[in-house]
């Protein structure tokens, strides 16, 4: 019989998963104190809640869109329409997806600090903390594709059918959550196994093309059912981002984005606090110097597929689109995150005369990085609370008026308010058009109706409906209704 003795608390912590562990406690302490208490949703949230909520109609849903978020939320919304435990169970799930994607970089991980700085790197970016437990897929699409990395180079160094598994099984969720952004993260994986020639295993790059595959079923499924076609989405997908083409100026626009706003669209090149942007400059030099000391202790392999990956993951926003938002880069920062460590882990010994002043000065920036981060992270979360606090105003001022479900709501802002009423919502014009006006102008009839307006005319088909000051959403907003809807006394 053989007795197994508990490891001793010292050994736990030289650990790396233990360490794991400590930066998802601090993630989860993080969210409940700044993030989750301010339960109001944006615009893209409120579409995605919609798709799955049983208590009101489902907003239109865009060709660029992909359901895994909505399948990650659903069994909460199902339960209730509590916005604050949505938000904490998007936390504590997020804390964990944070230890199990980097988990597999600590069996191949040449150092044992490089993998829990990495993922303190990462949690502790205020990106990383707003968007994980706001209901929006780039969170979910970063811990994805590092697992999926993670993977990867734990079968081509170890070997073993639990890593295939999880290739697979993070390959479908990444791909399950934004199909593009996963594309992009999982180039650098078929060409590594071609390249290193004790890596070429037909198992993995099969493992890496099924996940893929197993994952982009869905939309490929919905794409011939709506859309004539996984190429016609495509196209529809680009006409509805203005168009995926050359945009150099993208860095320029991610750059300007960096500090906020969360979106960026039309984008200037003008920075917001300029003076906390040097880490974004500093991490491609930190993960250049990553990959060298890394290539001179002959443990480059699993610190160049991160770089690569994360690199990957960066281009299409960099260089294809022309527009920017932070949440957009998660996945490379996640990535990136790794050759950053190994790095600043390698660095105090490679200068071997200055390696104890050199570890305090890495200790203290990294301090004071983690701190501009959660100044950054509080404030971003209070005027973007504030920002979303006028729908919910906007939609106890429309119930006042009388719209009440069932009731259809056009125009800009229409989305997030009807999400606060229970009432559909549907766009006669734009790329985002999913009724017509003979449509509308019949629902008028049998429902409330009404289209906003932050002070412009309403559209042909309405120049008689009446309009009504809606200034809770906002100065010079309207609500237009018909002229036979009459509002309570």
């Amino acid at each position: 019989m053989i007795i197994r003795v508990p490891p001793k608390p010292a050994e736990l912590v030289r650990r790396p998963a233990a360490w794991l562990v400590a930066v998802a406690v601090f993630l989860t302490a993080l969210e409940f104190a700044v993030v989750v208490p301010h339960g109001a949703v944006g615009w893209d949230e409120a579409l995605y809640i919609t798709q799955v909520s049983p208590r009101m109609p489902a907003a239109f849903f865009s060709a660029p869109r992909a359901r895994g978020i909505t399948y990650l939320i659903a069994p909460v919304v199902w339960l209730t329409g509590s916005v604050i435990a949505l938000r904490a169970y998007l936390a504590v799930l997020g804390a964990a997806a944070i230890v199990l994607a980097y988990l597999p970089w600590s069996a191949v991980a040449s150092r044992r600090a490089v993998v829990p700085l990495a993922a303190l790197l990462f949690t502790g970016l205020w990106v990383t903390g707003y968007y994980v437990s706001e209901v929006i897929p780039n969170f979910w699409v970063a811990v994805g594709g590092l697992a999926l990395a993670g993977w990867f180079v734990r079968y081509a160094v170890t070997g073993g059918r639990g890593a295939l598994i999880g290739i697979v099984l993070a390959g479908a969720v990444t791909t399950l959550m934004r199909p593009g952004d996963a594309f992009w993260i999982a180039l650098p994986l078929p060409v590594a196994a071609v390249l290193v020639r004790r890596w070429r295993r037909p198992a993995l790059i099969g493992a890496v093309l099924g996940g893929l595959a197993l994952g982009a079923a869905q939309w490929i499924a919905e794409a011939f059912l709506r859309y004539g076609g996984p190429v016609a989405r495509l196209h529809r997908s680009s006409a509805i981002e203005g168009g995926i083409a050359w945009h150099p100026r993208g860095l320029l626009y991610e750059l300007s984005a960096v500090n906020g706003p969360l979106l960026c669209r039309p984008c200037g090149v003008g920075v917001q606090r300029p003076g906390l942007t040097l880490w974004w400059a500093a991490v491609p030099l930190l993960a250049a110097g990553g990959l060298v000391l890394a290539a001179r202790a002959r443990a480059l392999g699993p610190v160049a597929v991160a770089a690569a990956c994360g690199v990957s993951a960066a281009v299409p926003y960099l260089l294809f689109l022309g527009y920017a938002a932070p949440r957009f880069l998660l996945p490379a920062y996640a990535l990136l995150a790794l050759p950053v460590a190994e790095c600043l882990t390698r660095l105090p010994a490679a200068v071997s005369r200055l390696r104890r002043p050199l570890a305090v000065l890495i200790a203290a920036v990294v301090l004071v990085q983690l701190a501009s981060q959660g100044m950054l992270l509080s404030q971003q979360v209070r005027e973007n609370a504030a920002e979303r606090r006028t729908y919910v105003r906007g939609a106890a001022a429309l119930e006042r008026l009388g719209v009440r479900p069932p009731c259809l709501l056009s125009g800009p802002r229409s989305v997030p308010v009807a999400f606060y009423i229970g009432c559909g919502t549907g766009e006669t014009g734009g790329v985002l058009a999913s009724t017509t006006p003979e449509r509308l102008l019949r629902t008028a009839r049998r429902e409330p109706t009404g289209i906003l307006s932050p002070g412009s005319p309403p559209p042909g088909y309405a120049t008689t409906w009446v309009a009504h000051p809606l200034s809770r959403l906002g100065r010079h907003w309207r609500v237009y209704l018909p002229p036979w809807f009459t509002p309570p006394r």
